[in-house]
C-alpha cells in the first residue's frame, strides 16, 4: 500500500488548460473520490497518475517515489475502467490471471492467486465461463478481481459503475466499499455521480474547470459547501439557492424578509430541501405556489415558485397531495441556512441567523 502525492500537477494541450496546478495528498489506505461534471479534469488527473497521460508540470509521487517518468507498468497501480476491458476469448480465470501471466508468474502460483481474488468478489463458481456468459455486475467483478490479483499499491477506478443499471450500481457500490475496507488499498475513484462519491469516499475532491473547489469528508462538503458550485452540485435534489440582498438586519427578496445577522450586500441564500417545510400560506418565511410535485417513495418533493421567479424545493411527507397552482408557505430551518457572496460565489462563513 502507499501514499499518493500530487504537487502542482497541471495538464495543458496547447492553449487549453485541462488541469490547473493542483496539489493533493492521499493517505495510505484512503479512499478518495474525484467528483465533478464532464470536462472538469478528474479523468485527466487519474490518467496522469496511471501514466497514461504526461503531465505538463508538477510531480506525482507514489509511496514517496516520483513516478513522472515511469511507464504505467512500473507504477504498481491497477486500473478499473468504465468499459470492463475483458478478453472475450478468455475464461474468467484467464482474464483475472492475465496480468500475472504477463509478469511470468508460474502456473501453480498464478492459479492460487486467481482463486483467492475470485473468491474475494464471489466469482469462484464462474471461473470457467467466458465474458459473454456473465451479467454486467459479474463482468465488473471480473475487472475488480483482475485488479486485486496484482496486489498493487493503489487502485485507480474510472467511472466503473456507469454501465450498470440503477439496482446493480447500488449493489456494486456496497461491494467496492467493502472490498476497499477489507484490503486497505489506497484508492482514487473518478465519478460524476455525487451519490457514489458521498457513499464511498473517506474524502471527496469536488472539481470544476480544472481545479479542486473543495476537499473534505462527505459530511463536511454536504453540510458546509465552500461555494455556489459545490452547493448546487452536491445533494439530490441540490441545495435551493435564492438570490437577494442583506440590508437592515434581514435577507430581503421580493415580498419577504428573513432576519439575518450578516454584513450588507448582494448574496445568495442556500437551504436544502430537507430543511424546507411546506406550510399554509402566510405561515412560513416565504410564500409561493406549487409548480410541481414528485413522488420519490419515501417522500414527496414539492417545487414551489416564489415571487421573483425562483423555484424552491421542499421535501415533504409522502402523503402530500396538492395540484400545481396551489398557494403554499415555505418555512426554512433557521439553524441550517447558508449564505454565499453572489459575485465571488464563496461561502460567507460568519453568517448567523436570528429569530
Amino acid at each position: 500500500m502507499a501514499t499518493i502525492s500530487l504537487r502542482d500537477l497541471t495538464k495543458r494541450w496547447g492553449d487549453f488548460v485541462a488541469l490547473k496546478p493542483q496539489s493533493l495528498e492521499v493517505a495510505d489506505g484512503e479512499f478518495i473520490v474525484l467528483l465533478g461534471p464532464s470536462g472538469c479534469g478528474k479523468t485527466t488527473t487519474m490518467r496522469m497518475i496511471a501514466g497514461l497521460e504526461e503531465p505538463s508540470g508538477g510531480d506525482i509521487l507514489i509511496g514517496g517515489r516520483r513516478v513522472n517518468d515511469d511507464p504505467p507498468k512500473d507504477r504498481d497501480v491497477a486500473m478499473v475502467f468504465q468499459n470492463y476491458g475483458l478478453y472475450p476469448h478468455m475464461t474468467v480465470a484467464e482474464n483475472i490471471g492475465y496480468p500475472l501471466k504477463v509478469r511470468g508468474l508460474g502456473r501453480t502460483e498464478r492459479e492460487k492467486r486467481v482463486k483467492a481474488a475470485a473468491d474475494t468478489v464471489e466469482l469462484g463458481p464462474l471461473l470457467a465461463r467466458r465474458p459473454r456468459e456473465l451479467s454486467g455486475g459479474q463482468r465488473q467483478r471480473v475487472a475488480l478481481a483482475r485488479a486485486i490479483v496484482r496486489t498493487p499499491q493503489a487502485f485507480l477506478m474510472d467511472e466503473p459503475l456507469s454501465n450498470l443499471d440503477a439496482r446493480l450500481r447500488v449493489t456494486m457500490r456496497a461491494e467496492i466499499k467493502h472490498l476497499q475496507q477489507t484490503l486497505g488499498v489506497t484508492t482514487i475513484y473518478v465519478t460524476h455521480d455525487q451519490i457514489e462519491a458521498m457513499t464511498l469516499a473517506h474524502r471527496v475532491a469536488v472539481m470544476s474547470a480544472g481545479e479542486i473547489r473543495q476537499l473534505g469528508t462527505p459530511e463536511d462538503i454536504y453540510d458546509h459547501p465552500a461555494d455556489l458550485f459545490v452547493a448546487g452540485f452536491i445533494g439530490s435534489p441540490p441545495m435551493n439557492l435564492i438570490p437577494g440582498t442583506v440590508e437592515g438586519g434581514a435577507f430581503r427578496l421580493p415580498g419577504a424578509a428573513i432576519a439575518l445577522d450578516a454584513a450588507p450586500g448582494t448574496v445568495v441564500l442556500g437551504v436544502r430541501p430537507e430543511d424546507t417545510a411546506v406550510t399554509a400560506p402566510g405561515a412560513g418565511d416565504l410564500d409561493g405556489e406549487i409548480y410541481a410535485t414528485e413522488m420519490t417513495g419515501e417522500s414527496v418533493l414539492v417545487t414551489a415558485t416564489i415571487p421573483g421567479g425562483t423555484r424552491v424545493i421542499a421535501r415533504t411527507a409522502r402523503g402530500f397531495r396538492h395540484p400545481p397552482g396551489t398557494p403554499v408557505g415555505l418555512r426554512l430551518d433557521r439553524a441550517r441556512l447558508h449564505l454565499f457572496d453572489k459575485e465571488s460565489g464563496k461561502r460567507l462563513a460568519a453568517e448567523r441567523v436570528t429569530a
